[in-house]
C-alpha cells in the first residue's frame, strides 16, 4: 500500500511516500526557520501563509522524488491534530481534496502518536510490546504506555511549557538564535551544570506529570535580577554557559527520573523517544548512565522533528485497524487525545 502523508501541524510543510507503514520513498520538509528566527518563536498567521505557498510544490516534490502519479496513491494520511488551528485546516483540506479528485480514501492521524511511530520507523526489529512511549517536542511532552499501535495509555504530561518549548524560551532569554534547543545545548557543553540549582516543578498529587514554568522562571530571575525586572546585569560569556548548562541538566534529569519512574512501575524495559528535543545528546547520556540496561529506541535524525513520513507510516497502521478511512466531515482538533483500539 502506498500511502502519501501531510504534515501541516505547526511550522514544517512536509509530504511522504511511504509502501505499507515502512518503506520510505520520499520525505519532503520545507522548514520555516528563516521566518520565525526574527520572532524567536512561531508566528501562527505567518506560518499558514507560507503552508500555503508550499503546500502543493512539496507535494509534487515527494511525488517526483518517489517516482510515482498520484493515480498510483492508496491511501492519504494527514495530521489533523493537535497544532495551530489555521495550520492543521491547510493540511487538512489539502488531503480531503485529493482523496475527493483521486477517489482514494483519506486519514487523519494524531501528530503526537506519529512522533513515537517514528522511532518504531527507525527500529523496526528492535521494539517489544508493552513499551513506554516518551515525546519530547516544541509542542509536547508526554509518558505513554504502548500497548500496541494504535492501543495507548497516556500517564503523565507537562501542566504548562513543553521541554522543547522551555529551551527556546531560555535561548531567547540569552539572545540566542531560533531554534533554542540545539543553541542551548551547544552552549551547555562549555558551561558549569552546577553552577546554578535550578529545578523542575513537580506536579503534587501526579508524580509522572512535569511542570517546566517555574524552571524557566528562575533562568529568567537568575539573567534579569530579582522579579525579572533588572536591565543592569551584565552576562559574560561564561555566565551564559553556566546558565544553559545548568538550565539543560534540571531540565533533562527531571525527563530521565520520571521516565524511569514510569518505566519501573509498570515494568517496562524498552522505551520509545519521539519529537525534536530526542536528539539532544547530553539527554542520551544522562539515560544510557541511569539505566544502561534499558532497550532506547531513538528515532533517526530526519524523522525526530515534524515531517510526513511518520504520518504516513502510522496512517497505514490507521487505516489497516479502523477498516476504512475518515469522512470528509473530521474536523481539525488543537488538542487530541491518544487513540485506542479502534
Amino acid at each position: 500500500m502506498l500511502v502519501l502523508g501531510i504534515e501541516s501541524t505547526c511550522d514544517e510543510t512536509a509530504c511522504a511516500i511511504v509502501r505499507d507503514g515502512q518503506d520510505i520513498l520520499a520525505n519532503v520538509v520545507a522548514s520555516q526557520i528563516d521566518l520565525h528566527d526574527e520572532y524567536g518563536g512561531v508566528v501562527p498567521e505567518l506560518a499558514c501563509r507560507r503552508h500555503i505557498d508550499l503546500m502543493i510544490p512539496v507535494i509534487e516534490q515527494a511525488r517526483e522524488q518517489a517516482k510515482i502519479s498520484l493515480d498510483d496513491i492508496d491511501l492519504i494520511a494527514v495530521a489533523h491534530g493537535p497544532g495551530l488551528i489555521g495550520a492543521l485546516l491547510i493540511g487538512l483540506n489539502t488531503a480531503k481534496a485529493l482523496s475527493f479528485a483521486l477517489q482514494k480514501p483519506f486519514i487523519g492521524v494524531n501528530h503526537v502518536e506519529a512522533h513515537l511511530y517514528a522511532a518504531l520507523m527507525s527500529n523496526p526489529q528492535t521494539v517489544e510490546f508493552p513499551c513506554l512511549g516518551v515525546v519530547l517536542s516544541g509542542g509536547h511532552t508526554a509518558l505513554v504506555l504502548i500497548n500496541q499501535i494504535g492501543e495507548y495509555e497516556l500517564i503523565g504530561q507537562t501542566v504548562d511549557d513543553a521541554v522543547g518549548e522551555a529551551f527556546d524560551k531560555v535561548a531567547k532569554m540569552l539572545d540566542l538564535p531560533y531554534p533554542g534547543g540545539p543553541q542551548i545545548e551547544q552552549l551547555a557543553r562549555l558551561g558549569n551544570p552546577q553552577r546554578h540549582s535550578f529545578k523542575a516543578g513537580q506536579v503534587k498529587g501526579h508524580p509522572l506529570d512535569f511542570s517546566f514554568s517555574g524552571l524557566k522562571t528562575a533562568v529568567l530571575y537568575t539573567i534579569r535580577g530579582p522579579k525579572g525586572q533588572g536591565s543592569d546585569i551584565v552576562l559574560t560569556d561564561a555566565d551564559k554557559t553556566d546558565i544553559a548548562a545548568s538550565f539543560q541538566q534540571a531540565a533533562l534529569e527531571d525527563i530521565v527520573k520520571k521516565t524511569l519512574s514510569a518505566a519501573n512501575r509498570h515494568g517496562i524495559k524498552t522505551l520509545l523517544f519521539g519529537g525534536g528535543v530526542t536528539n539532544n545528546q547530553h539527554l542520551r547520556h544522562l539515560f544510557q548512565v541511569a539505566a544502561p540496561s534499558f532497550n532506547y529506541c531513538w528515532p533517526s535524525a530526519g524523522l525526530s522533528l515534524d515531517n510526513a513520513a511518520m504520518i504516513a507510516g502510522l496512517g497505514y497502521h490507521r487505516y489497516r485497524l479502523q477498516g476504512k478511512g475518515d469522512e470528509m466531515e473530521l474536523e481539525p482538533l488543537v488538542r487530541i487525545p491518544f487513540h485506542s483500539k479502534p
